[in-house]
């Protein structure tokens, strides 16, 4: 089968074209073939840092998560899917497991879960791994109808769904971003926009919360933000984080008697523990999806099989309003 792989690692490595051996559906994994995939950070800082991160697949490489097709074979002991089935999942693309830069891949049941039907592949191929992860951030802090809830970074792939999961859940919803079209896309989703470049948390929290603070704080931005997501949190409140890397005094969160909540969804997939969860949740976000509550964003620039290092590119520049998806 074909794929677009990568022979090294490094800011200007190239994905090329090649031919690799076409998967089997193994006991407990379906053979899907592949229609659309997405193009996450996490993949780029694979395809940048190679072996420096511990979750780098051996080359020649394969990368490359988020997948929407159709299932063409399933193995033994497989229950709920069968051939000709639409599915969507984020299963593959590190250490050992093949990513979806290729025509087909054997995917874990236990990782993949019906297409929404309100969604086109390419649409699909969008959600999994953002989707998981903002249902992650936002159910582990026990979101709930009525509850303030501020999301950093909320035109982003994580941000953009968690907004409109967090409506969906009955909360009261602000979101941070910048630039005339974050702003939009964020007012667009139900949520109250604030611009982070000019805005100070003490002034979003008072004009947001009475000055209470939020009920939850999830931030998809990370580094220095972290310190303005315990800022803006209420006494005993919770903050979700998905970029926890960096040394921060906790001190603020001491003595506001934070919750501290950090998302990494990828353990699943690297540990082989818990997987049936992301299936689970891949369920609960097609029925959010076919309610009309959650659609993915995508950026308006489409790629083709061919255009997989520019799509790479695209994500890379900062340009990208969603997510960009290749098409194969």
């Amino acid at each position: 089968m074909k794929s677009m792989s990568l022979n090294s690692y490094g800011a200007d490595s190239v994905f090329e074209l090649a031919e690799i051996d076409k998967p089997v559906a193994k006991p407990g994994h379906v053979l899907v073939r592949i229609a659309a995939t997405s193009v996450n950070t996490v993949d780029t800082m694979i395809r940048n840092m190679g072996t420096d991160l511990p979750l780098s697949p051996a080359l020649p490489a394969v990368l490359g998560m988020d997948f929407a097709g159709t299932v063409e074979a399933v193995g033994e002991g497989i229950a709920g899917f069968e051939a000709g089935d639409e599915v969507y999942g984020c299963a593959g693309g590190l250490l050992g497991l093949q990513g979806t830069l290729a025509q087909y891949i054997c995917a874990d049941a236990r990782l993949v879960a019906h297409k929404p039907k309100a969604l086109s592949m390419r649409e699909a191929a969008a959600l999994p791994l953002v989707g998981i992860t903002a249902y992650e951030g936002l159910t582990r802090a026990n979101v709930s109808k009525g509850q303030k809830v501020l999301i950093q970074g909320g035109a982003g792939g994580v941000g953009h769904v968690a907004v409109q999961l967090a409506n969906h859940l009955g909360a009261d919803v602000t979101a941070t971003g910048t630039g005339a079209a974050q702003m939009t896309l964020i007012s667009d989703l139900g949520a109250r926009p604030v611009d982070f470049m000019t805005a100070k948390t003490a002034d979003v929290v008072a004009d947001n919360t009475g000055g209470v603070g939020f009920d939850v704080v999830f931030d998809t931005v990370g580094g220095a933000n972290m310190a303005n997501s315990f800022e803006a949190a209420k006494l005993n409140g919770h903050v979700s984080s998905t970029v926890a890397l960096l040394e921060i005094d906790l001190t603020p969160a001491h003595f506001k008697g934070l919750s501290l909540h950090v998302v990494f969804m990828l353990l699943p997939m690297i540990h082989d523990v818990g997987r049936e969860v992301h299936g689970n949740i891949l369920k609960s976000l097609a029925e959010a999806v076919d309610a009309g509550a959650v659609k993915p964003v995508l950026d308006e620039k489409k790629f083709g099989f061919a255009d997989v290092n520019e799509a790479y590119a695209r994500l890379e520049s900062g340009q990208a309003i969603g997510k960009v998806v290749i098409e194969l």
